[in-house]
């Protein structure tokens, strides 16, 4: 059982080391939590994601809050949350106050430029094992595509995506029980 520090500090390094946003840290925290700490299994954390997917928030700062609830009830999800967050508005604080001095230099903007291509790669490793994990047999294969053209190509709202693949999911579920 992780301690209060613990968690804040696993959590800190996490939000510390990841760029990019919710997504980008999924791996990292597949690393940290499943296979370094075995505070979650890698169905769990895939669970935490769905549903930090689902609820307003960033799905990394929810994924953090559900562990540390889990791991030590409502101190521990504050703490882990507290840990994810401070040291993305310490950073933020800091870069704020100097952006604009710095963002017209070409090097800042080749730097960007840069990050944005790693952030992108982080992403796409993060849903190519989530789809290898959730993509079970062609009805979740359906889902995934469906729910992917909806969003890419039509504009569909991700909240009613989510909620629909939900929905399906559930649909699913009944007629595999009953054909058991």
């Amino acid at each position: 059982m992780p301690t209060l520090l613990e968690l804040a500090l696993t959590f800190a390094r996490i939000g510390i080391c990841t760029f990019g946003g919710g997504y980008a840290m999924l791996p990292i925290l597949q690393r940290e939590i499943v296979d370094a700490r075995h505070w979650a299994t890698e169905d769990e954390l895939m669970d935490y994601y769905a549903i930090g997917q689902c609820t307003p928030g960033v799905i990394a700062v929810n994924t953090a809050t559900f562990i540390g609830y889990k791991k030590r009830g409502v101190a521990g999800a504050a703490a882990a949350t507290l840990g994810i967050v401070a040291p993305s508005i310490i950073i933020i604080t800091i870069i704020a106050a100097f952006i604009q001095q710095f963002a017209h230099l070409p090097a800042v903007q080749h730097a960007f430029a840069g990050v944005r291509i790693a952030v992108c790669a982080l992403v796409l490793h993060s849903v190519y094992k989530m789809a290898r994990k959730g993509v079970t047999d062609w009805l979740t294969g359906s889902i995934l595509i469906a729910t992917f053209i909806a969003v890419a190509f039509f504009g569909v709202s991700p909240v009613l995506v989510v909620v629909l693949a939900g929905a399906a999911g559930i649909l699913a579920g009944l007629v595999r029980g009953r054909k058991a």
